[in-house]
């Protein structure tokens, strides 16, 4: 009888593993924030479910929130927003962004994710490669981001933020 229960106790667990274990590893994965770059939109401790399976279909869009490798200490991770996509010219000059795509169509960058207070402080001009990202924290004026270390390569990104679940008051899934 005890060995009955032994089995199945196994096998339930088992079995628990070969399904938790891909999820974890290929579909989603937790990200706790570290840090105020992403404030008033993301604080410390915030802790996120990373969607890492939707980039395997669609390629990641403007204003998705990332979670990445950071390409200057690549055993850190970051959470940024995307801003500049492949192929685009990102302009920031009088602590405005501007977009140029890859059409020519010249834009300045509509953020309503962030304070009208906030300036985007810095005097860059890059054009992204086919595989290159800009990205930018919503608390610019602190933020290490794309201005600091350059364009994010497309093999440094773990997934999106699809879910935030803590704290409780501030639950919310991000749809993009």
């Amino acid at each position: 009888m005890k060995g009955n229960i032994f089995l199945e106790n196994l096998e339930i667990i088992l079995i628990a593993l070969l399904i938790v274990i891909p999820v974890r590893y290929f579909i989603i994965q937790p990200f706790i924030v570290h840090g105020s770059s992403m404030e008033p939109n993301f604080y410390s401790n915030d802790y996120l479910i990373v969607d890492e399976l939707s980039y395997r279909f669609h390629t990641p869009q403007r204003y998705e929130i990332l979670v990445f490798r950071a390409p200057n200490h690549p055993q850190q991770y970051y959470i940024k927003r995307i801003i500049g996509l492949p192929g685009e010219t990102v302009d920031i000059h009088d602590d405005q962004v501007f977009i140029t795509n890859k059409n020519g169509k010249s834009f300045q960058l509509k953020e309503d994710f962030i304070s009208s207070s906030v300036t985007t402080v810095g005097n860059v001009k890059i054009t992204l490669d086919n595989q290159q990202y800009y990205v930018l924290g919503d608390n610019r004026p602190i933020s290490s981001d794309s201005r600091n270390w350059g364009p994010l390569d497309e093999d440094l990104i773990i997934g999106r933020v699809w879910l935030r679940l803590w704290p409780i008051q501030r639950i919310e899934a991000y749809h993009f």
